[in-house]
């Protein structure tokens, strides 16, 4: 693959990783499970028991994770061939789908202060 191509995989590749990984640390279909995770990590005996937990928790860390996964089902690689190309990828998806999710942070933050200044000004309206 050419450079270009290879970027081209990089940015679009990061897309579904980012996806995966928000949608089981933060959305509401895995609250129970998260929740589940989230107090296993606060209470479990062992520091292996807590941190295994935790990585279900914690979007950057379960991010890598997913992003194993999608290297290991594209085959993709960044710059080098074999397994240094494989380590340069999944840390360069691992930074974009990131930068993604703080995107996604951000623009979701935004439209709840909408909604929430929509709501005290209906209120307000409904009291005049």
């Amino acid at each position: 693959m050419t450079i270009y191509i290879q970027l081209l995989w990089l940015f679009i590749l990061a897309i579904p990783i980012a996806c995966v990984t928000w949608t089981i640390t933060k959305e509401e279909v895995f609250k129970e499970p998260r929740e589940y995770c989230a107090d296993k990590c606060k209470t479990g005996k062992t520091l292996l028991k807590r941190k295994f937990f935790y990585l279900f928790t914690c979007e950057y860390c379960f991010s890598h994770y997913v992003t194993i996964l999608f290297l290991f089902l594209t085959n993709y690689k960044l710059l080098l061939d074999g397994w240094r190309g494989y380590i340069i990828a999944g840390f360069s998806l691992v930074w974009i789908a990131n930068i993604y999710m703080g995107f996604l942070g951000l623009l979701r933050q935004g439209i709840k202060k909408e909604k929430t200044e929509i709501t005290v000004m209906e209120q307000k309206i409904k009291v005049k």
